[in-house]
């Protein structure tokens, strides 16, 4: 997947931005702000207890409970 990311450049040659496929970008949205929560001591423990469990419902069964 990461042969498929696209450097855009200017007139100068110098690398400006990057074209990205959208999985990518939201495996490293996703990443970023599991960090950024990380950051908060409230935040902390409910989310690293979260990462250790082995199960749970599917993101699905609860976005349909939700109505969403």
């Amino acid at each position: 997947m990461e042969s498929d990311i696209q450097i855009v450049s200017n007139e100068a040659g110098e690398a400006t931005a990057v074209i990205v496929p959208i999985a990518l970008w939201r495996e490293i949205a996703s990443e970023r702000e599991t960090a950024y929560l990380l950051q908060s001591d409230r935040m902390r423990q409910p989310l690293l207890t979260a990462l250790k469990r082995e199960s749970g419902a599917p993101i699905e069964d609860s976005v349909a409970k939700l109505g969403l």
